[in-house]
């Protein structure tokens, strides 16, 4: 999910004269070469879309002063026809270098992370449809699949126009996977224990978040990182014999039999009495016939003045902390440090995050999520104070 962080990054990056010797190797940057002249100390990336006229055939050991001189003045700067020359200190190879994704064409890279987080919300809506018809199982076992396979594709994806559907297609299906894996579990799981389930799933994502700072720390080229990711993905081919059907859809379903045998095997392997798991699905059998004779659709989420209020105040909610949430994650960055420290920290502050709740579920919902909203968007405001000039300074102390 947050891989375009790393293969989606723009190197500070130069406009290659069609003038100007340029003697560079794939492999490195020009030496003594300071990339940071052509964004200026005021970051106006402009400076490095277009080409430093009136210096034709310019050795590399006066490029820099060539380069200073030429952008002092306006007049003395065309447009970049030869390409680009990218450093290569942090990335070796991004979707962006690869596909000369700056300048005119900086937004496409943009409009290809905006397509991906597009496929999340067809695969939520998509597969939340399937997984009630056809059984949570079957949809998280194709969507590993779907993941999988174009992910895996992504990584050989022969343009731009290829990747970005192949990403939106992986982008629906980890929907599926998050989404119905997440449910499944719950349904799984007693009452008693089912907020303690949410939260440890929960955490691998604080996990995941880890790995990837140092798989993409491992791995500068983007291609071989976007493969990393996505090939384990077909090592959970074995959930096809250990990935138990829901109970709970089963008995919707009116396959009471198969339910009750999933129940036995449960209680078996968890020592619990089947008697008492028995009642139990005869309760889920109950509760059914009840549903069949109650239906329910979105619509009631709306329906009446008390439950529209709190559906609109939960809808705002999420659209807002999922707003701030990624608009962070994504764009890591432009906090001025190192991108793989960054997430990192990112990471890791995940986890203390998620332990919290496990002590606030239990008392006032209400005040805990004013409590946190409220320190989150202060948090936020107070980064208006920050001088211009942190991100230069830290950037001098690594």
């Amino acid at each position: 999910m947050l891989i375009s962080i790393f293969t989606g990054a723009v190197p500070p990056h130069l406009c290659r004269s069609t003038n100007t010797t340029w003697p560079l190797t794939a492999s490195s940057d020009p030496p003594n070469f300071n990339f940071s002249l052509v964004t200026g100390p005021d970051g106006d990336p402009g400076r490095s879309c277009s080409a430093p006229g009136g210096i034709p055939g310019t050795p590399l050991a006066q490029l820099n002063h060539s380069i200073a001189l030429a952008l002092s003045d306006s007049h003395a700067t065309e447009g970049c026809q030869g390409g680009w020359e990218f450093s290569k200190e942090t990335f070796h190879s991004t979707v962006a270098t690869e596909w000369d994704l700056v300048c005119d064409h900086a937004n496409l890279n943009n409009v290809g992370s905006s397509i991906y987080m597009f496929g999340l919300l067809v695969g939520a809506v998509l597969f939340g449809f399937l997984a009630d018809k056809y059984g949570r199982r079957n949809i998280i076992l194709v969507g590993l699949t779907i993941q999988s396979t174009c992910g895996v594709g992504a990584a050989f994806a022969p343009n731009f126009y290829v990747y970005v559907f192949l990403r939106f297609v992986v982008g629906t299906a980890i929907s599926a996977v998050i989404m119905n894996a997440f449910v499944l579990g719950t349904e799984w799981t007693g009452s008693k224990h089912r907020m303690l389930a949410g939260i440890i799933t929960d955490y691998f994502f604080g996990f995941g978040y880890i790995i990837l700072a140092g798989l993409a720390y491992l791995i500068r080229d983007w291609r071989k990182l976007q493969l990393a990711i996505s090939a384990p993905g077909f090592l959970f081919i074995f959930y096809i014999w250990v990935l138990p059907k829901s109970a709970r859809w089963l008995m919707a379903n009116q396959r009471y039999e198969e339910a009750m045998d999933l129940v036995r095997k449960a209680a078996l392997m968890n020592g619990k009495p089947l008697r008492e798991d028995i009642e139990i699905c005869q309760g889920y059998k109950d509760m059914v016939k009840i549903e069949e004779r109650t239906k329910h659709t979105v619509i009631d989420l709306v329906r009446t003045p008390k439950m529209r209020r709190s559906s609109l105040i939960m809808f705002y909610l999420w659209f807002v902390n999922v707003l701030v949430y990624y608009g962070l994650s994504l764009n890591i960055s432009d906090f001025g440090m190192s991108i793989y420290l960054t997430q990192l920290i990112f990471g890791l502050v995940e986890m203390p995050a998620r332990t919290i709740t496990l002590f606030t579920l239990n008392h006032s919902r209400r005040v805990s999520q004013i409590a946190f909203l409220a320190v989150g968007g202060l948090a936020c405001l107070l980064t208006v104070f920050i001088p211009d000039d942190t991100e230069r300074n830290l950037q001098d102390v690594e």
